[in-house]
């Protein structure tokens, strides 16, 4: 795979902040002209550099949601045991994010739901009902400081 150029990672910086730029603006904006702008994004994306391209919604204006920094530490930690909760974390709506952590607990997940008798109902389904679920400890958001979603390179 090939390195990055400065055109590159003008351009991933520009998309970071504003994947709805027109091709001329993101053009305009990274100082190339719009079909150098348009080939290096198509290749962008064949790459794999960009993976999609999303809406980022505003938790103010849909609704109050009760956020979790949730650990997870389970009883068995062999390979399957750790695929197995992997698997059923991800595929939860609920589940935001899931990190797999070492030195500490077994995984880390951000938990969003809309109150906390949703989270209870996650709480059910993903640890209570799991026989190897030992320790859960959650800590919930009482505000959001900071949220990004740039990446820096």
């Amino acid at each position: 795979m090939p390195s990055l150029d400065d055109i590159d990672r003008r351009l991933l910086a520009l998309l970071q902040t504003d994947a709805s730029r027109t091709n001329q603006d993101l053009a305009a904006a990274a100082h190339v002209s719009p079909a150098t702008c348009l080939r290096r994004v198509k290749r962008l994306v064949d790459e794999g550099y960009i993976e999609r391209r999303v809406a980022l919604l505003s938790a103010e204006r849909l609704g109050p949601q009760l956020t979790a920094v949730v650990e997870v530490t389970l009883d068995r930690q062999g390979a399957e045991h750790l695929a197995a909760f992997q698997q059923r974390a991800v595929a939860d709506d609920g589940v935001q994010q899931c990190y797999r952590t070492s030195a500490g607990p077994d995984f880390v997940l951000i938990v969003g739901v809309a109150d906390m008798a949703a989270y209870n109902q996650l709480v059910e389904r993903l640890f209570t009902q799991d026989a190897n679920v030992r320790n859960v400890k959650s800590y919930f958001s009482v505000e959001r400081a900071k949220f990004s979603t740039t990446i820096s390179f």
